[in-house]
């Protein structure tokens, strides 16, 4: 996974001195900034972009109402760009949708709802779980109510979903397009809410008193931590298409029945918990409800049930994915394992069923994990049968594998010392008349790993896959997406610091 940091200075600091090192040592910091400044870049810009790159999960801001209120035109507000589809009709917004923002310099995540509505059937009750899923997995919410209109029943009927949540709200009183609106806004008081705030998503009147409000509410971001385990037992998540065998995985590690394993596919609905003395060591498994398809084509439980495996795998470290061996590899198998990628988990293939596969369909089995998998052909494999117990000895190395690279942290002056070989004997190919090179980097965070580049020009992605290839055969980065950021010198002998 890659991305570019534009050098646009927006996260930098208004002295250099009070930068948290966090993962570098003071002589390594200090030899560090030195080499930045004498290849031309600014200071505060180089700890933006390891800041940036380096922090934990941004807080998570839900915005959610019901049909029309105007969500997705302060959406757009808030991230500065029209972004969010916007008409002047309801209905138009189905799916969770999540955007970047910042305000006074803080970062955080944006997550624009489709409008709640109570008791309703077919997409509208597929639109209204995704907004419960969003407040259900939000650090806090922005409660749009229109008022021109007030509070309706359906309001009301969200006041209560957000009191059940218990996550923080602040309520947005939108369409307030001038102060004769105000006092329509104060009735909204009477929703028990606390303040309502007077805005006009349209206009931007009163969205910055707002935001101020938001951030007073909103968790900043957890700082990183380098290698450092999390308390309690290793969270393992088993995911997989449905009737893969993910509930006799976890019933024959655990050496007893523990959850209920049926032939009939979609047996488990709710991820279940189960603490399991493994390989001499305390885990906690998570067995997860199958997921069949496109989460937005799912209708009632099955729909819940993929919802709640997306949140299963965002709180685990490792996600064990179950395939079975004796179908071929799906689309659905395959936009499984983007969705633990995405998500920054550990990584671990396990190809249940093994014991029933003849000659044959193992050698076509290995032809298709080389064409459809190959793009993560770094994550430990283990060939098991969750029906006999075969190979489940090994299950616990592959995870500890994949652990220990998703925690491994690479010191500067080794990965500086890596970088200069790499570009000496492959250089970037000439582009235009010019050849970028990488000048020297970091590693801004762990779990997943993640690396700050700063380059004389535009990295390739052909490039940058080659050095993520390298990264992975010099230091071992086994079992673990890799996040390689770029950030660009604006131009040569630029101001020194």
């Amino acid at each position: 996974m890659n991305d570019d940091i534009q050098p646009d200075g927006s996260d930098a600091h208004e002295d250099a001195h009070e930068y948290d090192h966090g993962a570098l040592g003071e002589a390594e910091y200090a030899e560090f900034m030195e080499l930045a400044a004498e290849e031309g870049f600014d200071i505060e810009d180089v700890e933006g972009a390891i800041e940036a790159a380096g922090h934990g999960p941004l807080p998570v801001l839900a915005v959610v109402g019901r049909p029309n209120v105007g969500k997705s035109t302060l959406v757009n507000r808030m991230i500065g760009r029209r972004e969010a589809v916007v008409e002047d009709r309801p209905g138009v917004t189905r799916d969770r949708v999540t955007y970047e923002a910042e305000w006074a310099g803080r970062r955080f995540k944006v997550v624009d709802t489709g409008g709640w509505e109570q008791d309703v059937l077919g997409i509208d009750a597929s639109v209204a779980a995704q907004a419960e899923y969003a407040i259900e997995a939000a650090d806090a919410v922005v409660f749009v109510v229109d008022a021109k209109v007030g509070a309706t029943d359906t309001d009301e009927a969200v006041v209560r979903l957000l009191r059940k949540a218990g996550k923080p709200v602040v309520l947005c009183a939108n369409k307030v397009d001038g102060p004769s609106g105000e006092a329509d806004a104060s009735y909204l008081w009477n929703l028990g809410l606390g303040e309502p705030h007077p805005v006009s998503a349209l206009h931007g009147r009163g969205t910055g008193d707002m935001l101020d409000a938001v951030l007073e509410v909103l968790p900043s971001a957890p700082e990183q931590s380098f290698g450092t385990a999390v308390g309690g037992p290793r969270r393992i998540a088993l995911i997989g298409r449905p009737n893969v065998g993910k509930s006799s995985l976890l019933n024959k590690v655990a050496g007893e029945e523990r959850v209920v394993v049926n032939e009939l596919a979609g047996t488990t609905r709710d991820p279940v918990d189960e603490i399991i003395e493994l390989g001499g060591k305390t885990w906690k498994f998570v067995d997860t409800a199958g997921i069949r398809k496109r989460v937005h084509l799912q209708q009632g439980a099955d729909y819940y049930a993929s919802l709640r495996t997306a949140a299963a795998v965002e709180k685990a470290e490792v996600a064990v994915i179950l395939i079975d061996a004796s179908e071929n590899i799906s689309v659905q198998d395959q936009r499984i394992v983007t969705m633990a990628v995405e998500a920054g988990r550990a990584l671990v293939i396990a190809y249940n069923k093994w014991d029933t596969l003849d000659e044959e369909r193992r050698y076509y089995l290995e032809r298709e994990i080389e064409t459809e998998l190959g793009q993560i052909a770094w994550a430990p494999r283990v060939n098991v049968s969750a029906r006999t117990g075969r190979h489940m000895e090994k299950l616990v190395p592959a995870i500890e594998t994949a652990l220990a690279g998703w925690e491994t942290r690479v010191p500067t002056g080794r990965l500086n010392a890596f970088l200069g070989e790499l570009v000496s004997a492959h250089p970037h190919p000439v582009r235009g008349g010019k050849q970028p090179r990488i000048l020297f980097g970091t590693q801004a965070g762990t779990k997943p790993p993640r690396f700050v580049l700063f380059a004389s020009g535009f990295i390739e992605a052909g490039y940058r896959r080659f050095i993520e290839r390298r990264l992975r055969e010099e230091f071992a980065f086994e079992g673990t997406p890799i996040h390689i950021s770029v950030r660009v010198r604006e131009k040569r002998g630029g101001k020194k610091k």
